[in-house]
């Protein structure tokens, strides 16, 4: 290629690609890509020798150490070749595929097919499994009625302190990864809050420091169990446990799920052998319901017999409207059978991705060694922040105040809810937590269709049906109310009633 002619390519391509002066790429950068794109194109082909910095920047009306800038560059990446005493020459860039004939060597690459022009890309079959249901956002409660996600009642001036202490006095080992289950301050506070609130039998060492529950179970299927062996899940089931046990390989049985909580057949009693239970017991997703004394001791019972692991996923027990919150399964466990696993995203905000997961004495070893190995922890400084949060006693205000809010959400949606439907539903697990469970009475009522209905009205409900293995039992609603303004439950719940009388039969 002529030096003319290649300045000519450039300057056509420099002035195609300024675009807005405001968001265009500075002119050294503009000249890089141009260049490098000519390159890789095959529009400036292996061998031909560039102008000099000098003449290129005159024939660009480009200062000199704007061209140099994006030749050092190019050169730097092996896109040009500098030659002592020659000049500097296009790289060959094409791979080396073993002997090319001249004319192959020669030949501009072809244009790149078109994702129509191919066959399908695949994903693994534990890909195709994870993703052949609804999106994870499908899943996930969300307040029903319209409008920004409502956090009135968190401190946020004062959280914005606490980090700033941290970030002031910039003590280096908060910038480090997270070693040895986490920051242990806060495993130390984390240890006498549930020691004292849920009866966890706890020393600080055995609180290991999670991005949240998610990470917690994916580590605890990890470690604990291999592919292809059983896990039993509550029928119906929370999507995120489902999600992580499948990414494990495990193979799900579901087990149904009554009043008392999961509820195995004598079968699954005398013949089961899973490796691992996921349980939900002091506030079952998305039921509500408690698992009763009697069936929590069968449970452990079953456990330490078969040598398998329990996973109690405690995820919103410190909401309970009605006396205190119901004591931990890990509590009443004596064969050290049982994983707790909580979070702060309840409590505190859902993007602080802090969580805790409490396991056994002669786990520890392995778990500290998992959890670094595997996610590369760190958050030191945010971790330290909350350790102050908790000790200073600002959790137990914050969830104070939280509780007489969400009850009286809660409050105003029941009763809207009675007031309108009556007899043809009965609200699940209202006792606790941050969502209401609407079952219909009617058989063959389509909740996928009310939640569509809902959607198209601006309001944001979850259909029961979705969160079951296999053909759904039932038919409701998954409520949120958690982040809705007070003052805007009444007038949406108002609506969101009518709008499900409407859709139920006669």
């Amino acid at each position: 290629m002529r030096p003319l002619a290649l300045s000519e390519l450039l300057l056509t391509e420099l002035q195609r690609d300024g675009g807005d002066a405001a968001v265009a790429p500075p002119l050294n950068r503009r000249l890089y890509l141009s260049l490098r794109g000519a390159v890789l194109s095959g529009r400036i082909t292996a061998g031909v020798q560039l102008p000099s910095t000098r003449d290129l920047a005159r024939d660009l009306s480009l200062s000199r150490n704007t061209v140099m800038s994006a030749i050092n560059q190019l050169t730097a990446e092996g896109y040009l070749t500098a030659r002592q005493g020659s000049g500097t020459f296009v790289s060959e860039t094409l791979p080396e595929l073993g002997p090319l004939s001249p004319a192959v060597r020669g030949r501009k690459p072809a244009p790149a097919a078109s994702a129509a022009d191919e066959s399908p890309r695949e994903l693994s079959r534990r890909g195709n499994l994870l993703t052949a249901q609804s999106g994870s956002a499908d899943f996930e409660v969300q307040p029903f009625a319209p409008g920004e996600i409502e956090f009135a009642e968190f401190p946020i001036q004062l959280w914005q302190k606490l980090q700033a202490k941290y970030w002031r006095s910039l003590d280096r080992d908060l910038l480090d990864y997270g070693q040895e289950g986490g920051y242990m301050p806060l495993r130390v506070a984390i240890a006498g809050y549930l020691s004292l609130s849920r009866s966890v039998r706890v020393t600080p060492e055995q609180v290991l420091i999670t991005s949240g529950t998610q990470q917690s179970l994916d580590l605890a299927a990890r470690l604990l169990t291999d592919h292809g062996d059983d896990a039993w899940v509550e029928n119906p089931c929370y999507w995120g446990a489902r999600r992580a046990l499948q990414a494990a390989g495990l193979k799900l049985k579901p087990i149904a799920v009554d009043a008392e909580g999961m509820a195995p057949s004598p079968a699954d009693w005398q013949q089961g052998r899973p490796r691992l239970i996921y349980v939900t017991p002091s506030h079952q997703y998305p039921l509500g319901h408690v698992m009763s004394l009697q069936r929590r001791r069968a449970l452990l019972q079953f456990a330490a017999r078969q040598r398998c692991w329990i996973f109690e996923d405690d995820y919103d027990s410190e909401f309970r409207f009605g006396g205190r919150p119901y004591a931990s399964l890990q509590g009443l466990d004596e064969h050290a059978q049982v994983l707790y696993s909580g979070t702060f995203s309840k409590v505190m905000y859902p993007g602080i991705r802090l969580g805790y997961l409490v396991v056994p004495t002669d786990l520890l070893g392995a778990f500290n060694t998992g959890l670094y190995d595997l996610y590369r922890p760190g958050q030191l400084m945010l971790q330290a922040a909350l350790t102050d949060f908790i000790t200073e006693g600002h959790l137990n205000t914050l969830i104070r105040r939280l509780r007489v809010a969400y009850q009286a959400r809660r409050d105003e949606l029941a009763r809207r809810i009675q007031r309108c439907l009556g007899d043809r539903v009965q609200i699940s697990g209202q006792e606790s937590g941050l969502h209401l469970c609407l079952l219909f009475n009617a058989a063959g009522v389509d909740d996928e269709a009310i939640a569509r209905a809902a959607d198209a009205q601006g309001m944001t409900v979850r259909p029961l049906s979705r969160y079951f293995l296999g053909a759904p039992r039932q038919s409701g609603l998954i409520l949120g109310y958690a982040y809705v303004p007070t003052e805007r439950v009444p007038p949406w719940a108002q609506k969101l009633c009518q709008l499900i009388r409407g859709q139920l039969p006669d």
